[in-house]
């Protein structure tokens, strides 16, 4: 069976699981931990546990059991201390208390869910995402928290992680030295598909993998990567992660204004290019999953 390790977080990740979750595939998903916002940031900040947001997302996305993805959906309505909070993330955050070991809580929760695939944090502890960001007045000021990050109105012109040198998820690490498919995108760029390539260990097991290597890349740009044209987003993964090859960069067609920078710089990467109608059918910058999973069906099954 053919393995597959899909980085990211968020409605990206979910778009690209749940695309993966119809073929015959051994999935694996590495979901990062930096998130500080809403309902995650505040379970983070008064429980100190892995923030648990995107990776509900992705247990909802592999799961076998609609009534029960349903209910970690299900967000609390009203005024009191449970307002604003998804069941699946409170659920996550006694599992997470239960358990010394987040893998084994995650692995718990997939079992509960009927999950067709693994869900692993990138990391075993929260960590911070700051940026540095170009602001209208052309001042550089450093910008801490994802939250912060991905809602700037400047242009981010670097990220980090604090602490700089987070222990990576061994179970995650084993994955990608053993994968046959390593995915990366869609997904906020700087905050959701680059900060895996900013844990050292994680990082290197990418560049010693032999597994090939697929970046989907985003319909529309966000606020944290204004300014940032396709082409620059491939060039962002070289720029924190030296070394990197890439095999395949799929892209739909109509987000592409000019394709042949795409095709260049993906060329420098040692991929090609393929353009596939990935988009939602409403017009909306989201990829739909069933298009998506049409164009890399063909892919991932190619020796």
């Amino acid at each position: 069976m053919t393995k597959v390790v899909a980085f990211g977080g968020g409605h990206g990740l979910s778009a690209t699981l749940r695309a993966l979750v119809p073929a015959d595939l051994d999935i694996t998903a590495v979901v990062t931990v930096g998130d500080d916002g809403g309902s995650s940031g505040r379970l983070r900040a008064h429980r100190a546990i892995l923030p648990p947001g995107d990776l509900r997302q992705a247990l909802v996305a592999l799961s076998d059991r609609s009534d029960l993805a349903g209910l970690l959906q299900y967000r609390f309505g009203g005024h009191d201390g449970l307002s604003g909070h998804p069941v699946g993330n409170v659920l996550l955050c006694g599992l997470l208390e239960m358990y010394p070991d987040p893998v084994a809580a995650l692995d718990h929760a997939a079992r509960m869910v009927a999950a067709r695939g693994r869900v692993l944090p990138m990391s075993t502890r929260p960590i911070i995402i700051e940026g540095d960001v170009r602001q209208a007045d052309g001042q550089v000021r450093t910008i801490v928290g994802q939250h912060s990050v991905a809602s700037s109105s400047g242009e981010v012109e670097a990220v980090r992680l604090t602490p700089i040198d987070p222990p990576a998820c061994q179970e995650a690490v084993a994955a990608v030295s053993g994968a046959d498919w390593l995915i990366f995108g869609p997904g906020s760029w700087y905050t959701s598909v680059i900060p895996h390539l900013l844990v050292p260990d994680l990082a290197a097991a990418i560049l010693a993998s032999p597994a090939k290597r697929l970046v989907i890349l985003n319909l529309a740009t966000e606020k944290e990567t204004m300014g940032l044209s396709l082409p620059d987003h491939l060039e962002a993964l070289t720029r924190y992660l030296p070394g990197l090859r890439v095999d395949v960069v799929l892209a739909d067609g109509k987000a592409v204004e000019d394709q042949i920078p795409v095709q260049n710089v993906a060329a420098g990467l040692g991929a090609r290019v393929v353009f596939a109608p990935v988009a939602m059918d409403d017009g909306t910058p989201r990829h739909h999953p069933a298009a998506l999973a049409s164009a890399l069906a063909p892919l991932l099954t190619t020796a």
